[in-house]
């Protein structure tokens, strides 16, 4: 069997540089093998500039790469925070030293992510995916309306995540029936959704693009499925864990604690609906890597977030695909083809390569990533990238 019979593609046109690139690597094995489009992941932290410790550049981008990646957008929560045109040039340079894959660098919406000034927009949007203040809400409803009213004259995007500081209480897990038996402060479901109204209402008014970090509630959902019925401009994402994982699937580990949480089986349930009627755009990662000893102090202590790059296709292709729930075009669509339309990041020639019939048991310190907290340790999955090709140059390869 020759290379070309061993590959099919889902989402893109068979590429001359994939056959040629695979032809003497497929040649030792048996196996078919799918190509994809580079997958597109519109939220990741790299930690770079400010906090080398928990990632880099060079082995975030890695990770990437070994997960099928070929595109993503990092966040601005980083020492310094690239809220002026000298701070964003300190990351830009990391990114052209030190990366494999595309990097998109997101500018923050306000002066050290502080939320009591806007940050010098006009002055980062050339080279900026668009603009976020993830990590925390922006509070004030005028500082909302004024980055809105900013990005729309500019042509960007405002990019929310979306918490109400007043409503956490010292929360750390969602507030539901694994908090109450533990006696965990949990992290109730309105300090999301109520921001996420307050915001779609401003976007009724001003007729900004937007687009909704990480949604984790059952209202969440709804209320984004009702702005499209609207005609609003607005897309979404939510994570592989808050897709298979409810809160009675909690541990008293840190690899279980992230923000938003993981919540209940309810909620879990409406982001797959969204996820079956396109209220749910797209899939990303919400990559966020730790020191050990920051994830060693249980679900109080430890720091909020997990890594996902290695992780979130075997995840998605094994309990939605597999299990019949969506078909493997639409994971494409959710993995990369959306998020590359709402953000405009072209295809060029980017690529990754899957062996779908090879099963694995996810083991962290096999990780590109240096973070290696995952809810997943230990999962049986199916599906390993064979290869992953960056501009027509191979950037992993099993």
């Amino acid at each position: 069997m020759n290379a070309i019979k061993k590959l099919k593609t889902v989402g893109c046109s068979m590429d001359a540089i994939v056959v040629s690139s695979l032809a003497g690597y497929c040649s030792h094995f048996d196996s078919e093998y799918a190509v994809f489009p580079g997958f597109c992941d519109v939220h990741v932290h790299f930690r770079e500039p400010g906090f080398s410790y928990k990632e880099t550049i060079g082995t975030g981008s890695m990770a990437a790469a070994r997960g099928g990646y070929t595109d993503v957008c990092t966040m601005p929560n980083l020492n310094p925070v690239p809220d002026s045109v000298e701070n964003l040039a300190l990351q830009k340079k990391l990114i052209d030293d030190q990366s494999c894959v595309h990097v998109y660098p997101y500018g923050a919406i306000t002066v050290g992510q502080k939320g009591e000034c806007l940050a010098d927009l006009e002055g980062m949007a050339p080279d900026v995916i668009a603009f976020s203040d993830d990590g925390r809400g922006v509070q004030s409803d005028e500082m909302m309306r004024q980055a809105m009213l900013r990005a729309k004259t500019l042509g960007k995007m405002i990019v929310a995540h979306c918490e109400v500081n007043d409503l956490l209480h010292g929360g750390y897990i969602h507030d539901g029936e694994y908090a109450k038996t533990h006696n965990h402060k949990g992290i109730c479901s309105e300090s999301e959704y109520l921001q996420i109204e307050r915001d779609l209402k401003l976007v009724e008014q001003i007729g900004c693009a937007y687009h909704v970090c990480h949604i984790s509630t059952k209202e969440s959902v709804d209320l984004i499925r009702k702005a499209k019925a609207r005609g609003l401009d607005v897309t979404c994402e939510t994570g592989p864990h808050y897709l298979v994982m409810n809160d009675s699937m909690l541990q008293e580990d840190g690899r279980f604690k992230m923000n938003p949480p993981i919540r209940s089986e309810e909620d879990r349930l409406a982001l797959l609906a969204g996820i079956q009627d396109g209220t749910i755009d797209m899939i990303a990662t919400d990559h966020a890597p730790h020191s050990a000893e920051e994830k060693s102090k249980g679900l109080a202590g430890s720091a909020f977030g997990v890594v996902g790059l290695e992780t979130a296709f075997p995840v998605m292709y094994t309990h939605l695909v597999k299990t019949g729930f969506i078909s493997l075009e639409k994971l494409i669509q959710l993995l990369a083809e959306n998020p590359r339309k709402r953000f405009g990041i072209p295809q060029t020639q980017c690529w990754t390569v899957w062996d779908l019939d090879a099963e694995f048991t996810v083991n962290p310190e096999e990780f590109a990533s240096m973070g290696k907290a995952t809810p997943f340790a230990g999962w049986q999955l199916q599906g390993q990238c064979v290869m992953t090709i960056c501009d027509g140059k191979i950037v992993y390869r099993r």
